[in-house]
């Protein structure tokens, strides 16, 4: 199915180093240079304003395992077989790391993994498990940003000291400077603003009075505190992309390294009555999108084509002048990107596999959909509608339109389009027990019940 790359001996010179920087359940909409008018993001705003802004970038399966897998292998989640959070990625298909390794650059990662199953404390050896990546400061997951710690090349666990989102920037650091005379693609995860909330440093959480914060139209029942914290977490973020950027320059990196600024999946933090992810709402769908590479990409540039997560792994490989493995789910998108005449995406797919016991908590059943540049179309396994929203003229997403009697024919279009979306992929759209018994994974998902839910785990024949 997947097609191999040509190897060569060594990179020409006008192909980029790549830094990929992504936060965790950071909503798009949450920095200043897309309008939030209280989070204070300077070095983000300053890192669009000398490169390109995305207004339309998803989070295809938003939450946190099948999103990072889709990130890096380009793949849908029923193809890399993570379908839902503590499942483990596939690891014989093409990543963004055993590509460009192929093509002679150093591969690093650093920070949150949460792509090797269970238990979330396991140490991930070398090997295919790291998808292609030599060097190694990662754990599986935790949510622990003070007392944290990494994994190397042994079992032996790794203190991180202070803030673990600084620490983990240090240990980016060192490996552009320890790499600064060969091409290297570097990945950097940081575990903010992902909940616990009340974990972040307290100079920026003293930057934000929850009682003045401007809440979201649809989330005036929302915890002030919570978005304070939220909002001081992507802060102490924006502090640490200053640092990298600021590195870059001393190192002479600058000029030619690619800079891609996203998260997994965004965070409903109180809009709609609704917390965390897995649902079609643009607090959840919507992620931060930022590319920088001076030598190559124009500045100050404001992109509204529809980018998946699915998309970034064969549009940075496009962009970097690699030839993109076949077989992939997502697009290459470096053509419209570099404003030549190309064909643009008309929709996103968008789909919840196995819905979390925290998403159907908030009534989150199986659902597939889909994002235009206009609207969002959602709809439950069993035929049921659930959402329909026009985002031109309801950008706050309050007027739901799946029943309205003036939608019909818009909705017939949409769910034309969704067919097509779930022929293109391969998505039967089965119950989620049903997608665990075709793929496989009946083994793989008990472990994964009796390690996260030991009391009450949800088997599956």
């Amino acid at each position: 199915m997947f097609g191999e790359e040509p190897k060569t001996e060594e990179k020409p010179p006008n192909r980029p180093n790549v830094l990929l920087v992504f936060a965790d359940q950071m909503r798009g909409m949450s920095m200043g240079c897309m309008g939030d008018p209280d989070v204070q993001t300077p070095n983000l705003d300053r890192l669009a304003k000398e490169g390109l802004l995305f207004t339309n970038a998803l989070a295809n399966c938003p939450v946190c395992t099948p999103a990072r897998a889709s990130l890096l292998t380009g793949l849908y989640p029923l193809t890399h077989r993570a379908v839902c959070n503590d499942m483990q990625v596939s690891t014989d298909v093409p990543t963004l790391a055993t590509v460009l390794k192929d093509e002679g650059y150093a591969t690093g990662y650093v920070g949150k993994w949460h792509l090797d199953g269970v238990p979330r404390d396991k140490f991930t050896p070398p090997g295919p498990r790291r998808l292609g990546f030599d060097y190694w400061r990662a754990w599986n997951c935790h949510h622990d940003y003070f007392s944290a710690k990494c994994h190397a090349d042994t079992e032996e666990p790794v203190a991180l000291e202070g803030y673990e989102p600084a620490a983990q920037t240090d240990l980016a650091i060192q490996f552009m400077r320890d790499h600064r005379d060969n091409p290297f693609l570097l990945c950097l995860s940081w575990g903010p603003p992902h909940d616990p909330y009340d974990q972040v440093p307290e100079e920026h959480r003293k930057q934000y009075v929850p009682d003045k914060l401007t809440l979201r139209p649809n989330a005036q029942n929302a915890d002030r505190e919570q978005v304070a914290n939220y909002y001081a977490a992507i802060t102490a973020l924006d502090e640490q992309v200053g640092r990298l950027v600021r590195a870059l320059k001393e190192l002479r990196l600058d000029e030619n390294t690619l800079v891609v600024f996203t998260s997994d999946h965004g965070d409903m933090l109180g809009s709609h009555d609704r917390t965390h992810k897995e649902q079609p709402w643009e607090e959840c769908l919507l992620i931060p999108l930022i590319m920088r590479w001076p030598a190559r990409l124009g500045n100050a540039q404001v992109v509204d084509t529809l980018v998946g997560i699915v998309d970034l792994m064969p549009t940075i490989l496009g962009l970097a002048g690699i030839e993109v493995p076949k077989g992939l789910g997502g697009a290459d998108l470096s053509a419209p990107i570099r404003g030549e005449m190309a064909q643009e995406p008309g929709s996103a797919f968008l789909q919840v596999i196995v819905p979390s016991n925290q998403a159907r908590g908030n009534g989150v059943k199986e659902w597939r959909g889909i994002r235009t540049k206009r609207y969002t179309y959602a709809r439950y396994q069993n035929g049921d509608g659930w959402v329909l929203f026009d985002n031109r003229t309801d950008p706050s997403q309050q007027k739901d339109l799946f029943h309205d009697k003036s939608a019909v024919r818009l909705r017939r279009e949409l769910e034309c389009e969704l067919q097509g979306w779930l022929q293109k992929t391969g998505d039967k759209f089965l119950s989620w027990q049903e997608h665990i018994q075709e793929l496989d994974l009946v083994e793989a998902w008990n472990e994964r019940e009796r390690h996260r839910h030991p009391e009450k785990p949800e088997l599956v024949e």
